[in-house]
């Protein structure tokens, strides 16, 4: 395979692919399957944990997340009682509790530290308590904003086993801060981070964003220099992306529709990609993903015997997605603040039995695994191994996605370095938002162009 040049344009940013399939994919299931058929027949020993907390205290412009702004008072109180509801019913379905085992749990959102200290307390009871996760002996993530990260609900996460607490920062620069509607002050920011570390708090990663109207490449290197002055164990550097029905979007001159690729904005975010990617390799860093670079003296973070490719798992909260093998179920999806109200309220008033159902999904079958797992896997920098594939589908990956893999080797994104694994070049991990969804099958594309936003 040649790791030359590509010599043909693709724009790099068509869509973030941190799961499969796309969640414009899933549709209403009018059949509502029992969580307990669902669940019958799976691997439970070694599952994931996602509990989903859907308020914020703004909403960023880029955002196209799952979460409301504020919450009328009562309102985090009632969902937590739904989700403790669900929790109780989607435990009861998983069976036998000598069967079920989590391996790792995460808290998001939204933005999971909008609740107050003693609400997170309750959150991590009800994963311990009602869904049997021990916080204290597996690796658990929470996602957090500078305004929420407050030492009372630190010191909560801290006590309870949180392992990892991800700030989105997303910069350093107030100007690039209130460009992306994200209104906050750099000294808030950093006040923060100082609480964050005197909370010890093993683990912390900042989230920046590059490809905000007004970054250089100089102003992007100072983020990234106040990034490291923490020496975060972690950093996440995220391409900016106008999405319809965000507060970017409604700012632009035709909302909601989109011309096509930007071939100027393209050149930035690719060239200021490039050089974050070097500032940090030079600075210690190692690189994971197009967008994860991991100190290389932090500890590991990550269960040892859970695969986001193959493993189960359970999402609580009406942001959150479940994967079986069979069939990937969540709630319904919007972006419209009126829509996600909705939504919210709907969640907040089911009762014990509409939880033991399934109502908004995908299913999965042989072929879509193998794109599932080719995909988590190749777009990390390690890449996918042969063997590994071979052993669970009886294929090679060639065997499988033939021309596609070609068509990226002739555009010089893979290597042939290894021979036992199947792996990205630096070129190739740059281009991942793109190569991802040229993976979609033709199913999943179809269901995501007829997806009706709301």
């Amino acid at each position: 395979m040649t790791t030359a040049e590509p010599t043909t344009r693709t724009s790099p940013y068509q869509h973030y692919v941190y799961a499969y399939p796309h969640k414009t994919a899933y549709r209403r299931l009018p059949e509502r399957p029992l969580l307990t058929e669902l669940w019958a027949a799976e691997p439970k020993d070694a599952l994931s944990l996602y509990l989903h907390i859907p308020f914020c205290e703004v909403r960023c412009g880029f955002c196209n997340l799952f979460t409301r702004i504020g919450a009328p008072d009562g309102l985090t109180g009632a969902y937590l009682d739904a989700l403790e509801r669900q929790a109780t019913a989607v435990r009861e379905a998983l069976g036998e509790t000598d069967d079920v085992r989590f391996a790792t749990a995460a808290f998001g959102g939204g933005t999971p530290t909008f609740l107050t200290a003693a609400e997170l307390d309750r959150l991590c009871d009800i994963a311990e308590h009602r869904m049997g996760a021990d916080l204290g002996a597996v690796p658990l993530s929470v996602e957090a904003s500078p305004a929420t990260a407050t030492a009372d609900r630190l010191a909560v996460l801290a006590g309870r086993g949180a392992t990892r607490l991800s700030l989105g920062v997303q910069s350093f620069v107030d100007s690039e801060a209130r460009a992306a509607v994200r209104p906050q002050r750099r000294a808030d920011v950093e006040a923060a981070l100082a609480r964050v570390r005197e909370a010890r708090i093993p683990v912390l990663n900042i989230d920046l964003i590059y490809g905000i109207d007004g970054q250089t490449e100089q102003s992007w290197l100072h983020s990234l220099d106040a990034a490291l002055a923490w020496r975060p164990e972690e950093l996440y550097l995220y391409p900016l992306y106008v999405r319809p029905l965000t507060g970017l979007d409604r700012r632009s001159p035709d909302p909601g529709h989109h011309a096509g690729p930007d071939p100027a904005w393209d050149e930035q975010r690719l060239r200021l990609y490039r050089a974050g990617r070097d500032h940090l390799l030079a600075h210690g860093y190692t690189q994971q993903s197009m967008r994860m670079f991991r100190r290389t003296d932090a500890p590991p973070q990550g269960a040892d015997d859970h695969a986001c490719q193959t493993d189960g798992m359970i999402g609580l909260g009406c942001g959150a997605r479940s994967y079986t093998a069979g069939l990937h179920y969540s709630f319904d999806y919007a972006v419209d603040m009126h829509q996600i109200r909705g939504i919210i309220d709907d969640y907040v008033s089911s009762d014990s039995a509409d939880f033991a159902h399934a109502e908004v999904g995908h299913p999965m079958n042989a072929h879509e695994a193998r794109r599932r797992h080719l995909l988590q896997s190749l777009l990390q920098a390690k890449g996918l191994d042969l063997d590994d594939y071979r052993a669970r589908f009886g294929s090679a990956p060639a065997d499988d996605f033939g021309p596609e893999l070609e068509h990226f080797a002739d555009r010089g994104w893979l290597t042939d370095a290894d021979p036992t694994t199947l792996r990205l070049t630096p070129e190739g991990l740059a281009h991942s938002d793109a190569i991802g969804p040229e993976l979609f099958s033709p199913a999943v594309r179809a269901a995501m162009a007829a997806y009706e936003r709301k």
